[in-house]
């Protein structure tokens, strides 16, 4: 964390790529060594790696993933993270803004993905992989003409709906969803979208136009967790992501969690995590 950070950086495709869209290949030490890469940020984008040579090791909300390709990464705009360490990588990069993305995958990614982790690959299984980002390379580099941006913009999310299907792929739940499943991916839904305003179980139950005894029911069945703890768990990591990655006041952060009382935050913070607010801090900056 720089001294003095308030607020966790997140780079905008916007000032880059005005078009909400970028595709590029890395060849070995290019690949992701610029300084804001290093720091950890978000993005307004999302992100769809394939790596396809070499090592990157990488920090996606406060876990390290050490992998050789080949594999697929979706990283999404609310997941904090930075590229720790980067040997003779070969990859591909596309990000997309949410505009781009096509409605019902981006509910997927919310729903059925999120939170992704590295999903590793044979090397058989990368070539279509390879093959699909190409065509979205030769696509992005062509010459601007009449339906440029369209065509790439289908391209690109042939390539997104490709990993969103292999991300579902290696869940057996998710092909045979459950009544309980789908209630619960709904749930997970709202959540990501209100948890710093609705922190009770009924709040979400209205939203899906269901009861509140029915949406727990649902999601302990489905997770083996209740409501309450699912939205505990999205504020805790919310708060250690601020806690870690920038120097705004404990104070400060329960206000933009939506609590009004500060004092209650901070003893739900140490009742769900075993440590407050400062020792969290501290020990993650000694």
């Amino acid at each position: 964390m720089k001294k003095g950070q308030q607020h966790i950086p997140v780079h905008q495709l916007a000032l880059d790529y005005a078009s909400g869209i970028a595709v590029g290949k890395s060849t070995p030490t290019q690949a992701l060594q610029e300084d804001h890469s290093m720091q950890s940020h978000r993005h307004d984008f999302h992100i769809f790696l394939l790596v396809v040579a070499g090592s990157v090791e990488m920090e996606l909300d406060f876990e390290t993933y050490k992998l050789k390709p080949p594999y697929l990464l979706y990283i999404h705009p609310s997941q904090v993270h930075r590229v720790a360490k980067v040997k003779q990588a070969t990859l591909y990069l596309m990000a997309m803004d949410t505009a781009h993305l096509q409605p019902a995958y981006l509910q997927l990614l919310e729903q059925s993905v999120m939170p992704a982790k590295p999903l590793v690959l044979s090397k058989t299984g990368i070539q279509p992989y390879i093959q699909a980002m190409e065509m979205c390379l030769t696509v992005y580099n062509s010459p601007p003409k009449k339906l440029h941006d369209a065509i790439l913009q289908n391209y690109c999310n042939a390539f997104a709906g490709m990993v969103i299907s292999a991300y579902m792929e290696t869940n057996a739940a998710k092909s045979n969803a459950t009544r309980f499943d789908v209630i619960t991916m709904d749930f997970k839904w709202q959540l990501e979208q209100h948890f710093t305003t609705l922190k009770r179980p009924a709040d979400y139950a209205d939203l899906l136009n269901i009861s509140s005894a029915y949406l727990n029911e649902c999601v302990k069945q489905a997770t083996g967790n209740p409501v309450s703890w699912h939205i505990q768990q999205r504020v805790v990591l919310e708060a250690k992501r601020l806690l870690y990655h920038t120097t705004r006041s404990v104070k400060e952060i329960a206000g933009e969690l939506g609590f009004e009382d500060y004092a209650y935050f901070s003893r739900t913070f140490s009742k769900l995590t075993g440590v407050t607010a400062l020792s969290f801090r501290k020990k993650n900056h000694d």
